[in-house]
């Protein structure tokens, strides 16, 4: 297996990403780990402060902070960009991601495909509204889009650092990396994970954000793939 740069998006998950760093240290092997990469999206309650206390006990761990809160897309987008290794796995920072579960999602990638590998929760620790929403969600998504995508919102993912480089940014990207992958002729495969309690703080989504905000970019996602073409390497000329 090729080694992998871990990217963290986080945002006020001071009591979480600690021992969520920590985890991922002692549970992805380390013939495959690479670097963790925590991106503090201008958290206010300490978040970056807990991951700095662990930079001195961890060499390959790196820590980078916006300068104002950007959104998790762009968070995964900056630890993407300053990753050293070709091939990267996110998770997310609340904790519910089992870091034991990324060497069997690595282990599915292949650079012929499928060059998209996410994760699909069997059981979802939340709220029955949030579930229901997200439920919906998927459906008209997956009707919409033909990601084929049952759990879009996994933060479970694996893919090619380049390859992702070149795709279209727009806030909420990381929602729609199942399509946009797709619309460049690559394939995707999703695999049953785990997902565990949150064990302190809340969800900084709502139901209704989403909704408000899903509106518009599924307009404008299924507008941009289907004006989208595969990016195709070039043979050099031979003089």
């Amino acid at each position: 297996m090729k080694s992998v740069a871990i990217v963290i998006p986080v945002f006020n998950e001071a009591d979480n990403i600690g021992p969520l760093v920590t985890e991922t240290f002692l549970r992805v092997p380390t013939g495959i780990l690479g670097s963790v990469i925590v991106v503090d999206d201008a958290s206010t309650d300490g978040s970056a402060e807990e991951v700095a206390a662990l930079l001195p006990t961890h060499p390959s761990l790196r820590l980078l902070r916006h300068p104002m809160n950007l959104g998790k897309s762009a968070a995964i987008r900056t630890g993407t960009r300053a990753a050293r290794e070709a091939l990267i796995v996110t998770i997310d920072g609340d904790g519910q991601n089992p870091p034991d579960e990324i060497a069997r999602l690595v282990a599915a990638y292949a650079p012929s495909g499928p060059q998209l590998v996410g994760g699909v929760r069997k059981k979802r620790n939340d709220g029955f509204a949030k579930k229901y929403a997200s439920r919906f969600a998927n459906g008209l998504r997956r009707w919409l889009l033909r990601d084929d995508c049952p759990d879009t919102a996994c933060g479970f993912k694996v893919f090619e650092r380049d390859r992702y480089l070149l795709l279209p940014f727009f806030h909420n990207q990381n929602r729609y990396l199942p399509a946009l992958f797709r619309a460049q002729g690559c394939q995707a495969v999703f695999l049953p994970v785990e997902d565990r309690p949150r064990l302190h703080g809340k969800s900084k989504f709502t139901n209704l954000g989403r909704a408000v905000e899903g509106v518009y970019d599924l307009i404008g996602v299924s507008w941009l793939i289907r004006r989208s073409r595969p990016l195709v390497a070039l043979d050099e000329a031979k003089r």
